[in-house]
């Protein structure tokens, strides 16, 4: 399975793009600024990617980005940085824990968002559904414009020198020239 996962549910989220890129000893992670309610743009300027510091491999910190409700994914947030916490130095594990405490938690059950997370050493989509996925490329992508961050990024990786940070704004920007749901305000994060 590729690291692109927009679907979850019933429905596509239509809030955002979000897209996590690894070269070379880098990895960047990156968010547009929609939030979509309906037909209408409800925020140009949300930020939806953040960095949890003093955690992860090599305590250069972890990078986390959400697609979905964001009541959700900042309750997800929460839990996920409680098992990161507990296992500081491992990702996949935490990761793990939390898959397993989405999927049989009756209440977590009915949140709708989807994560990317990254440190160091690897990146990571977890969902709702149990699964934790690395993908073997180095490219996340997730949200209703994943399939063209992707698609951007892949080329981008494969035909320019550009790091990971320039390869997933760059991606973004195209994403949010053909996805409506998608817009050019980007936020990008380092490790």
């Amino acid at each position: 399975m590729h690291g692109n996962i927009h679907e979850h549910g019933h429905g596509i989220f239509h809030a955002t793009t979000i897209i996590c890129v690894r070269r070379d000893h880098e990895v960047a992670i990156a968010g547009d600024g929609q939030v979509t309610l309906g037909q209408t743009v409800a925020k140009a300027n949300a930020v939806k990617v953040r960095k949890l510091d003093g955690l992860g491999a090599e305590s250069k910190g972890v990078l986390v980005g959400f697609a979905g409700s964001a009541a959700d994914a900042f309750a997800l947030l929460d839990r996920f940085e409680a098992h990161l916490k507990s296992s500081p130095q491992n990702l996949m594990k935490a990761a793990i824990e939390l898959a397993k405490q989405w999927r049989t938690d009756r209440v977590m059950r009915r949140l709708e968002s989807l994560l990317a997370v990254a440190d160091a050493k690897q990146s990571l989509m977890i969902s709702g559904q149990g699964d934790v996925i690395e993908p073997g490329d180095g490219i996340i992508a997730i949200g209703s414009g994943g399939s063209y961050a992707q698609a951007a990024a892949r080329a981008l990786l494969a035909h320019t020198s550009l790091p990971a940070t320039q390869v997933a704004e760059e991606s973004l920007k195209i994403a949010g020239e053909i996805c409506v749901y998608t817009n050019t305000n980007i936020t990008v994060l380092t490790l």
